[in-house]
């Protein structure tokens, strides 16, 4: 039976160092752009959660002046993370079932993550991201704009991964059926070296006091 989470674990641990150098080379422009946004929200002294943290990218310019937590399923890539950012907490486990405490958080953060989560995990997943943030708090993402109701792509950089998504609007009506308010909702293309031109949908969105 296809187990997504031991197939998207699997495959990062193999990529390796491979994956952090990918990273660097593609989508740079989308990535500075939607990190600036971030980093003019949160301000220094709150405490960030970041969802599917890798090695580690973002983390290093999301821990300066904050708390910082990093979720990732995938030991080798937290392993870089921890040697990058050595002042955060990082975490090994699924952050579509993980249990936090209630109303920690001043932000929730998840770039390209989502895509490896099935169909079915969004809604209850967004509905626990509006429970660990506080009054105010804020859930910033990434999230693919094509319907797939899940499929595994025997090699992506050269490793099988399993990728799912919804349309744009579904993933907006979603959010908004777990408590939050869209401030931001837009959709940017990029250009990736192996694959062409792939788009997602960039979100910011606010749990209310």
């Amino acid at each position: 039976m296809l187990d997504p989470k031991r197939i998207v674990q699997s495959g990062y641990d193999r990529l390796g160092p491979r994956y952090r150098e990918w990273v660097a080379l593609n989508a740079p422009h989308v990535r500075a752009w939607f990190l600036g946004e971030v980093l003019g929200r949160v301000p220094h002294g709150a405490n960030v959660l970041e969802l599917g943290c890798g090695p580690g990218v973002e983390a290093a310019l999301l821990a300066v002046g904050r708390r910082y937590t990093g979720i990732d399923l995938s030991e080798v890539q937290l392993a870089f993370a921890r040697q990058r950012v050595p002042q955060g907490t990082f975490v090994r486990g699924d952050f579509t079932q993980i249990a936090l405490r209630r109303r920690r958080f001043d932000a929730v953060v998840s770039l390209y993550t989502f895509n490896h989560v099935p169909q079915a995990e969004f809604a209850p997943t967004f509905r626990r991201v509006f429970e660990w943030l506080r009054a105010g708090g804020q859930f910033m993402l990434s999230l693919g704009v094509g319907f797939d109701e899940g499929s595994v792509q025997e090699s992506w950089l050269g490793v099988p991964m399993f990728f799912a998504s919804h349309e744009s609007g579904t993933n907006v009506r979603l959010l908004r059926e777990a408590g939050f308010d869209l401030e931001l909702s837009e959709i940017r293309e990029e250009t990736e070296a192996e694959y062409g031109t792939v788009c997602f949908q960039w979100i910011v969105a606010r749990k209310q006091g």
